[in-house]
């Protein structure tokens, strides 16, 4: 039979030798007319070995046709010729792949012909194998040089490069180390053999045993760093068991996570480290602890570094002098102080503007792989065949795959069933009118929700009585979080009656539902801590208050979200199966679950500027909500009955989080800094008519301080206080997104042009062959015919013949 065409090419020499017969890996015409050759060599042996096949069968049949047939598996030597000058045969071939291919040749000839077959021979004839010296053998002195050239070849490219080409050499992996451990040349031990003392030696073995060693070390690092990936296991086993959905509720807790550290360390390390280095006076006797501070975060919970009137406006690297007034802590002369107005101001401004980089990144990576890679078309296949991991070796693990790529399976089956069954005209406009009234309710909801907030806010304020209790400041939390808490479920009954078709759709109209609410009940509590708290508490320190208010709607979130888990998951799966007999458990709802996310990190960022440890405990809070989620999600739920395949869910998410929540944060705290006379009691900016305006008496210091500094009243003048900057960062970051967006989409429209030309090119070759086919089978008929037409035309003679021997 004929050979592969990777194991026929001629191995070259060394591209220096000019008397040499074969092609050079760097000339790659020369490489080209040897492949056409070859080519054609090896059609004319699949010719030679088809005219042997049909005359075994003359033979062993004794038939007198002398028909011409062609070998099953073989094809024409037209057909061979054409499919060897097709562009997939000859364009793009690498200097790797033409090193390849040259070994694989070498490897091919000494099986082949480096010693002869004991099979051809007689027994008597066979001569003993001690007579046959290999070492006098030209053709493997042949081939040992040229394996020499292809060592020399791979020495002297880079290692990674020398890998790379190892790596795609099809031979044997005992080859491959063959080949690797030649082409190495360790440092330690050339520099030992020039050298002339056995000390250089020694000490190259020993620098290249450390290099081998820390190699190592790196490697098992990493791979501790993989093991050591928080909730591995468990994110493991709740996408085998509940699928991509639910799944995403955790990824996204998890980037929660990862998003409030970032800001805490910074906070800790510029605001909240130094003023408990260089602690303040008290204004008076601390207050003792009773335990409702852990829900209402008063108490002597007020006078530590958790809220913003602990903060002093003194400079915290060197004592005061004589102070101008009362109130205000002038810093001696010489150097520069840490100016803490500057920093509380500042450190907060950075932290905000690394999370927002930080969540623009996220949210445009995201983009791109769900958009760019998450496309399901075709990839059943891939999900069947590819899916499995070999090396999973425990019993455990493997039952998790197996679970993970079932769910996997279903999600795909379900997506493609749902293509596949398209409403009708009817159908459509019963759910249309069925979506408007739900959406005319939900939206009711939500603003009766809102106006029902500022009523009760407002009458907090004008109740003086009630607002000395402390127990009393937990009542408008309460009111709010029952509120978030009801409302979700009233969506949810009125999601139940509308005739959804696809699951994804019905979580996310759950979610703008959710997040309307959210929003409505969020601005109506904004206008009440900036608008009405301000002016009622302008001679107390109103900074503390809404430090304090967010501190409490966190935790109240928090416990409500406990109960709703014991009440709304356990005892209702304990009511289905021991009362009302039901094996069915209750779904996990994502869009209610992943809003009361949204919404507590949204509270973190807005309580950021006046309790700097907010987001320590949002970090406390997010740890708990796993554990119990989890927990709750493993014993008390079941996987959705309808599987969808949340490709794009994380961006949803991520999205949902930079614009509405991100955002608005963002406005409340500038609000809050540019416009707002903070409180002259307590704070770093007790002595201002805004926050902002501690930036501009630091440049008026650092105006008066000398010229050394002199840089730096510019910089700040016109690229913090001049507007342009700002709007034109802003420019250019919207204009980062839209072009990521641009490049996304780009990339998908070439991947389908792509995917296209290669159904194209496919087709083409169908229609190529085809046609050689037709070509190959007339010239078999044309021949047959002359064929019959000559035994015709000699028949006659034969019969005189006969007739003349009768």
């Amino acid at each position: 039979m004929a050979q592969p065409l990777a194991f026929i090419l001629d191995v070259p020499e060394t591209p220096g030798d000019q008397g040499s017969q074969e092609p050079s890996p760097y000339d790659e015409s020369e490489v080209h007319d040897s492949f056409h050759q070859l080519i054609q060599e090896q059609s004319q042996w699949a010719a030679q070995e088809g005219l042997e096949l049909q005359q075994r069968e003359q033979e062993a049949t004794g038939s007198g046709q002398q028909t011409l047939r062609r070998p099953e598996g073989t094809q024409s030597t037209a057909t061979l010729r054409i499919l060897a000058s097709m562009p997939s045969r000859t364009i793009g071939r690498s200097r790797g792949a033409i090193i390849s291919q040259y070994y694989s040749r070498t490897v091919q000839l000494r099986r082949r012909s480096s010693r002869p077959l004991l099979g051809n021979f007689v027994l008597s004839a066979r001569p003993s194998l001690r007579l046959y010296d290999l070492e006098l053998d030209p053709t493997a002195r042949e081939e040992e040089e040229k394996q020499s050239l292809l060592v020399k070849e791979l020495q002297s490219l880079a290692v990674a490069q020398r890998d790379h080409m190892l790596r795609g050499m099809p031979l044997s992996l005992a080859e491959k180390r063959s080949l690797r451990e030649k082409s190495r040349t360790p440092r330690g031990k050339w520099r030992g053999q020039q050298g002339s003392g056995g000390v250089c030696s020694c000490c190259g073995r020993l620098r290249y045993a450390c290099v081998l060693a820390l190699h190592s070390l790196g490697l098992a690092l990493l791979s501790g760093l993989q093991a050591l990936t928080p909730w591995r296991y468990a994110l493991k086993r709740i996408g085998g068991q509940f699928g991509s959905s639910v799944l995403s509720y955790f990824l996204f807790l998890k980037t929660l996570l990862a998003f409030n550290a970032l800001l805490q360390l910074l906070l800790v390390a510029f605001i909240v480290g130094p003023q408990v280095a260089f602690p303040p006076a008290l204004p008076g006797p601390a207050p003792i602890c009773t335990g409702l501070e852990l829900l209402t975060g008063a108490g002597c919970f007020t006078h530590t570094v958790m809220f913003y009137g602990h903060y002093g406006n003194a400079t915290l690297n060197q004592p005061c002098g004589s102070p101008l007034d009362g109130s205000q802590c002038t810093p001696r002369a010489g150097g520069l102080p840490y100016n803490m107005p500057l920093a509380y101001l500042y450190t907060v401004g950075a932290g905000f503007f690394i999370t927002c980089i930080t969540l623009v990144y996220s949210m445009a990576h995201s983009f791109g792989e769900s958009y760019r890679v998450g496309s399901t078309s075709g990839i059943h296949a891939i999900t069947v065949f590819c899916s499995w991991d070999y090396k999973v070796t425990q019993k455990r693990a493997s039952r998790l795959q197996q679970d993970n790529i079932r769910t996997r399976l279903k999600e795909l089956l379900a997506e493609w069933q749902l293509r596949q069954s398209p409403r009708s005209v009817c159908g459509r406009l019963r759910q249309a009118a069925a979506l408007g009234l739900a959406w005319l309710l939900c939206l009711g909801t939500a603003l009766g929700c809102a106006v029902a907030i500022h009523v009760f806010s407002e009458f907090l304020i004008q109740s003086p009585e009630a607002a000395g209790q402390e127990a009393a400041l937990l009542v408008l939390p309460l009111v709010v979080g029952l509120l978030n808490l009801g409302a979700p479920y009233l969506c949810r009954v009125l999601a139940a009656l509308e005739p959804h078709d696809s699951p994804v759709l019905e979580v996310y109209v759950a979610i703008c539902r959710n997040l309307i609410l959210k929003l409505a009940i969020l601005g109506t509590l904004c206008y009440h801590w900036l608008g009405r708290r301000v002016a009622v508490l302008q001679d107390q320190c109103w900074e503390d208050f809404v430090g304090q208010e967010l501190y409490r709607f966190l935790v109240m979130d928090f416990v409500l979200m406990l109960l709703d888990t014991l009440f709304g998951e356990l005892v209702w799966r304990i009511i289905s199966e021991k009362k009302l007999k039901r094996r069915r458990k209750p779904e996990f709802d994502i869009a209610r679950n992943v809003l009361e996310l949204i919404y507590g990190q949204t509270l973190t960022w807005l309580g950021v500027l006046f309790s700097p440890l907010l987001p320590a405990v949002q970090i406390i809070k997010l740890l708990l909500v796993f554990y119990v989620k989890k927990t709750s999600l493993l014993a008390n739920c079941q996987a959705p009955r309808r599987p969808w395949l949340a490709s794009h869910m994380s961006t949803i998410f991520l999205t949902l989080l930079c614009f509405p929540a991100f955002l608005g944060a963002a406005i409340f705290l500038c609000y809050a800094v540019w416009q707002v006379k903070p409180s002259s009691t307590c704070g770093p900016f007790r002595t201002l008519d805004s926050m902002y305006e501690a930036g501009r008496v630091w440049v008026r210091y650092l105006e008066a301080a000398g010229p050394r500094v002199s840089w730096l009243p510019w910089v700040h003048r016109y690229l913090v206080e001049n507007t342009f900057f700002v709007f034109l960062v802003s420019a250019l970051l919207l204009a980062v997104i839209y072009l990521n967006i641009q490049v996304v989409r780009g990339q998908r429209r070439v991947i389908c042009l792509l995917k296209e030309q290669i159904s194209n090119e496919g087709e083409d070759k169908i229609f190529l062959i085809n046609k050689l086919h037709s070509i190959y089978e007339r010239k078999e008929r044309e021949e047959r015919s002359r064929v019959g037409t000559t035994e015709e035309t000699a028949a006659p003679p034969t019969l005189l013949t006969d007739e003349r021997d009768d």
